[in-house]
């Protein structure tokens, strides 16, 4: 006997097909969806690292700038602290060269010749006075040449005058004081001492 199949089995099987169909999308959209979101959470993941070394390294800079920042101060207090040394080491100087000048002037002074005043502007000293003739000027100036602590004597000016009927010279004269160093300021005092 022959059997005959009536039922509609083309639109069974295009059933169970459109039914594979359509597992097989569920199955690889929720696969997808897995894929997406595993990509994300990874890419979610580095984003929030490289945020933590963003944030670890602007807080590192921040640091670093405040440190910057001290060392600055620090350097301009070590400046400041530095020129106020050398300030007090030019006044230790400076304190000892009236002491030195004055003394240099009393050895250098001839017989014959009077100051009448001396003025100090810095190193540069300007001597004022009479002198009973111009060769005790120009001897003045040869002895003031050789001092250790006077240099280049500049005759400004001289001239003849009577005082109280007697003829002198009256001179203006400019010299230099030597810059000396702390070294030879006590070197110097040590041989006067000694």
């Amino acid at each position: 006997m022959i059997r005959i199949n009536l039922l509609p089995h083309r639109e069974l099987k295009r059933k169970a097909k459109q039914q594979q169909i359509a597992i097989l999308a569920g199955l690889v959209s929720i696969l997808g969806i897995a894929i997406v979101w595993s990509v994300y959470s990874i890419i979610e993941g580095e984003v929030e690292y490289q945020n933590s070394r963003n944030k670890y390294l602007s807080d590192q800079t921040a640091l670093l700038d405040q440190e910057i920042t001290e060392i600055r101060n620090i350097k301009s207090q070590i400046q400041e602290l530095l020129s106020r040394k050398q300030v007090v080491e030019t006044l230790q100087n400076s304190r000892s060269e009236v002491v030195y000048l004055l003394d240099q002037l009393v050895r250098l002074l001839p017989d014959g010749v009077y100051l009448q005043s001396i003025q100090q502007n810095d190193h540069d000293i300007t001597l004022m006075g009479y002198a009973q003739s111009n060769a005790r000027v120009s001897a003045l100036m040869r002895n003031l040449e050789s001092s250790p602590w006077l240099k280049s004597p500049l005759l400004i000016e001289i001239k003849a005058m009577t005082q109280d009927n007697v003829r002198q010279n009256e001179f203006n004269l400019k010299i230099q004081l030597r810059r000396t160093t702390i070294d030879d300021a006590q070197n110097s005092s040590q041989s006067i001492n000694g």
